[in-house]
Formats: C-alpha cells, structure tokens, sequence
C-alpha cells in the first residue's frame, strides 16, 4: 500500500505563473492613448512653432518695409530742404546776371562780377543742379513757363525765341520754371 499511497497521493501543486492577460491589453491601450497624446502635443507645438515664425517672418517684412519707407522719406524731406534753399538763392544769379549784362567801364568790377558767377555756377552744379535750355527749343511745359507768345513766320511752332529769367533743374525735378517767350 504504501506504493500506492505513493501514487494517490496528492502531488504538491506547483503554482503556474499567469500571464496577466487582462492587464497586456490596458497597458498597451495606455501606451496608445499616451502616444496619440503626445503625437497632438507634438502636432500642436509644430502649429504653434510654425505660426510664430510666420509672425515673425511678418515682422520683419513690416520692419524691412519700414526702414525702407523712413529712408525714402528721409531722402525726400532732404531734397524738399534742398530744392527751398536753392529757390531761395536763385535771385542771387538773376541779379549776378543782370549786373554782367550791364555795360561798364571798370573791368576790375566786370571780372569780379564774373567769377562769383562761375563761382555761384559751379555751387549749384556739385548740388545737382543745372540750368534748363530755353532759347531755340521747342517749349515743353514741364520746364518752361510761357509768359508771352508772339508771331514769327521764320521760327518753328513752339519755338522759344527769348527767356526773360534762367529755369534750373536738380535731376529730373524742376526747382525752377523758365521764363520765356514763345513763337507762333
């Protein structure tokens, strides 16, 4: 019998480990839901990033464009202030020319006359300055001022046959019209 006790006995049990089957599934739920959060975290910082470098892209074309905008109205304030003085100086030459015109018999006077006037020329063309052609051209009302027409069957239509007061230019902009006198 005892071999028999033996074999009927009750053999220990030997615990099996379980695999926690219910728990894999939560965990990898878990981790899913853990990473679709981080992926939209993720996401939403990439939007965030990429917006405030359009803003600041933005910015900086606002800025460029103002800097840009401040020099051209610097540089325009600049030749207003400049193209004033020199209207302001202009009747220095009329009255320079005026006194060439005039005959005398002191040469010291004439020659003095004369070089403040090349002096004075001089001045305006390092200022950009230049004199506007009149006389023999054909008149363009965008830098003569007609104050008197005549009649002249021997000059062309348009054609300015005598300037009354010196028009001067700095570039392209007129600082002063010419006066004159044009034919037909």
């Amino acid at each position: 019998m005892s071999s028999k006790n033996k074999e009927t006995a009750p053999k220990e049990e030997q615990p099996i480990e379980e695999t926690p089957v219910e728990e894999a599934p939560e965990a990898m739920v878990e981790e899913v839901s853990e990473t679709d959060a981080l992926r939209a975290e993720l996401e939403s910082a990439q939007n965030d990033l990429a917006a405030e470098k359009d803003k600041n892209l933005r910015l900086r074309a606002e800025y460029d464009n103002f800097r840009k905008r401040s020099a051209r109205e610097r540089d325009n304030i600049y030749a207003d202030v400049k193209a004033d003085t020199l209207k302001k100086l202009l009747p220095i030459f009329d009255n320079l020319e005026r006194a060439l015109r005039q005959e005398t018999a002191d040469e010291a006077y004439k020659k003095g006359v004369e070089m403040t006037m090349t002096q004075f020329l001089e001045a305006l063309r390092a200022l950009g300055v230049t004199p506007i052609e009149a006389v023999g051209q054909k008149f363009d009302p965008n830098e003569h001022n007609a104050v008197m027409h005549m009649e002249d069957p021997e000059k062309g239509e348009g054609e300015i046959v005598q300037e009354f007061q010196k028009g001067f230019k700095m570039g392209d902009r007129v600082i002063r019209f010419s006066m004159v006198q044009v034919a037909n």
